[in-house]
């Protein structure tokens, strides 16, 4: 996602200096986002099975569901930012080029920061939901995940940078994960 915005000004009506380290920082982008959607569904398994039999149906539904919407969007806005990368190379005297190099932009825009950021707080509020139901996660990574997920609700419109919130949460949760279960693996010892 760096590489992504480091790589296209903010706002969509700007063309975009197709520089060459640019145009590798956005191909190296389009490369990574398939291991980046493979890790992210195995965050999801570990979450779902660290739950086990805990799990709630009906919220465990809603944070898978919102979850591969998250995953199918962030690929959609890819597919376009490939897209317009492929075009690039295109004849720049015609006159259509930048119009269409807007367009995609603003889809992979509005597709990345109104409706895949709003299913990942889907995502978390669910999630939150269902950790503090079971109480399978501490208090304060449930308050956290609930700030956060009304901060993606909220204010994704202001900045690109705020995409970034979400996988620094799935980040945070991880992390925790990890410590937790190397912190029972050492009690088995």
């Amino acid at each position: 996602m760096i590489l992504l915005r480091t790589s296209m000004p903010e706002d969509p009506l700007n063309q975009p200096e197709w520089s060459d380290a640019a145009a590798t920082r956005l191909k190296i982008a389009l490369a990574l986002v398939p291991i980046a959607g493979i890790a992210f569904l195995w965050f999801v398994g570990v979450v779902r099975d660290r739950l086990g039999d805990l799990e709630d149906r009906f919220f465990s539904s809603v944070y898978f569901g919102s979850g591969l919407l998250f995953l199918a969007m962030v690929f959609v806005s890819m597919a376009l930012a490939g897209a317009i990368v492929a075009t690039a190379d295109w004849d720049a005297s015609r006159s259509s080029r930048p119009e269409i190099v807007a367009f995609g932009r603003a889809v992979m825009l509005q597709v990345t920061n109104v409706y895949a950021l709003r299913m990942a707080a889907v995502f978390m509020i669910s999630l939150g939901t269902t950790w503090h139901r079971s109480g399978t996660a501490p208090r304060w990574l449930v308050i956290t995940t609930y700030v956060i997920a009304l901060c993606l609700l909220v204010i994704t419109s202001l900045s690109l940078w705020v995409a970034l919130v979400f996988p620094g949460w799935v980040l945070l949760v991880s992390v925790y994960v990890l410590v937790t279960v190397r912190r029972a693996g050492s009690r088995l010892l």
